[in-house]
């Protein structure tokens, strides 16, 4: 095999596996169906990207050529059809990723919301530890810029992706599970189904599985050990204590653990709540994995998170600007309860853009409900990615049952004018669609202020 060729290249999962081809001394190539930041920084590292359906640019040696999509592109897409029809070897990214990770020592993070920067974490820790790690992330680790780390040894850190039961292609020797909330209802129908596939999923452990502590995992569903976590409940194996604030909003505990002494003095590189919680399951898959206590301390303060988690691009005296995926309801929560913590007592005003219509149709009273708890809310129409719009389901269901204080519905082309005579304290851009092409406009317009 000399060639690979990625259709749908410009995904964050689908980019990570074709740098680590490139890596390898693969000639790879794919498409996408738009630039992105994402997509220039490919084409920058000699990875050729076009943007038409164009089964012509695919390479013409059946023979040599590996075709890896991903399942969020049409099925009728031409170039997907073509290598079909004439006998590519053709695999799912997860399929990939699956066979890419069987060869190695498997430490995989899954969960519905958490685990992109818990398994960036997790391979910072190893990475500063010396030992180092091969690392498949959902996010651009802000340490190293990039969402792939590449080492000389056959240890594997993966983001185990639940949509289209991707992570199901992944056989780990330690798992983290973060969250099993409801989400991809247009994949599972219910949130029964979502739990049996994390179940599936965890029968696959061969090691060790670290819970969210009360997630519904039990003996039954898996041949490994279980331990738990949790950020504030003392019953769970890993837990913090002796938890204080230092003047930076960054958070301090010292972590019990059930493999040895209590860990002192762990400093979190990120400010918030949520980025501790996380802090705690990467904690415990590198403890348990058997990385030395004082390797995991000083990695924890040295992490600088990941791009788009509750990412600050703007903080100065009576001005702030964050920027994070949350996408669904559990994640606004935590996200804005994180934010209130690190800006206590300030203007919380956030701008939305729901993803997906069956995301929004099947959540919108639970949206609401999240996104009633800022001083104002900037809705934007929904971003549709793969999906054809459903009839009645616009950004108004979550609109009407929004308490917010203030709140305005907008089209994101907008959203820019609208800012510019908006008064702001602590401004934050949440969701998963393109939203992310306003970060840098915005944090422009802030600076100028």
């Amino acid at each position: 095999m000399k060639n690979v060729y990625f259709i749908g290249i410009g995904g964050i999962g689908m980019s990570a596996l074709a740098r680590y081809y490139k890596q390898r001394g693969y000639d790879v190539s794919g498409y996408d169906r738009t630039p992105s930041e994402l997509t220039e920084k490919l084409e920058s590292e000699g990875i050729s990207v076009h943007y038409e359906d164009r089964p012509d640019l695919i390479p013409e040696d059946i023979d040599e050529t590996l075709v890896v999509y991903t399942p969020a592109i049409p099925k009728d897409l031409g170039e997907l059809v073509s290598v079909q029809q004439k006998g590519y070897r053709l695999l799912k990214r997860s399929k990939m990723l699956g066979e890419i990770a069987a060869d190695g020592e498997c430490l995989a993070v899954a969960g519905t919301h958490g685990k992109t920067t818990t398994s960036t974490l997790a391979a910072h820790i190893l990475t500063t530890s010396g030992e180092g790690c091969s690392a498949f992330l959902g996010g651009i680790s802000k340490n190293y810029g990039t969402n792939l780390l590449v080492a000389g040894n056959d240890v594997i850190v993966a983001e185990a992706d639940e949509f289209d039961r991707s992570f199901l292609q992944l056989f780990p020797e330690i798992a983290v599970i973060t969250a099993m909330d409801a989400d991809h209802l247009d994949i599972y129908g219910n949130i029964d189904s979502v739990r049996e596939a994390f179940r599936a999923f965890a029968s696959q452990v061969s090691g060790t599985i670290i819970l969210k502590y009360a997630l519904p995992i039990c003996e039954c569903d898996t041949k490994a050990r279980i331990l738990s976590y949790s950020f504030t409940d003392s019953r769970a194996d890993f837990h913090p204590e002796n938890i204080r604030t230092d003047s930076l909003g960054h958070v301090i505990y010292d972590l019990v653990n059930p493999l040895g002494a209590t860990v002192r003095d762990i400093r979190v590189g990120i400010p918030g709540t949520v980025m501790a919680e996380n802090s705690v399951a990467a904690a415990a898959m590198c403890l348990v994995h058997g990385t030395p206590a004082e390797a995991v301390r000083e990695a924890i303060d040295t992490f600088k998170g990941v791009v788009r988690r509750l990412d600050i691009h703007v903080n100065r005296e009576g001005l702030t600007y964050v920027d994070d995926y949350a996408h669904h309801p559990a994640e606004l929560s935590a996200a804005i309860s994180s934010l209130r913590g690190m800006f206590p007592g300030r203007r919380l005003t956030a701008v939305f853009q729901p993803h997906l219509y069956t995301r929004t149709r099947d959540f919108a009273s639970d949206f609401a409900e999240a996104l009633s708890a800022v001083d104002k809310l900037i809705l934007l129409d929904i971003y549709p990615a793969r999906e054809e719009p459903i009839e009645g389901v616009t950004s108004d269901i979550i609109f009407k049952d929004v308490h917010a204080p203030e709140k305005v519905q907008l089209r994101k082309e907008e959203l820019m004018d609208y800012l510019k005579a908006e008064p702001l304290d602590v401004l934050v851009t949440f969701g998963a669609g393109n939203i992310d092409r306003f970060i840098d406009p915005i944090t422009k317009l802030l600076e100028s202020r």
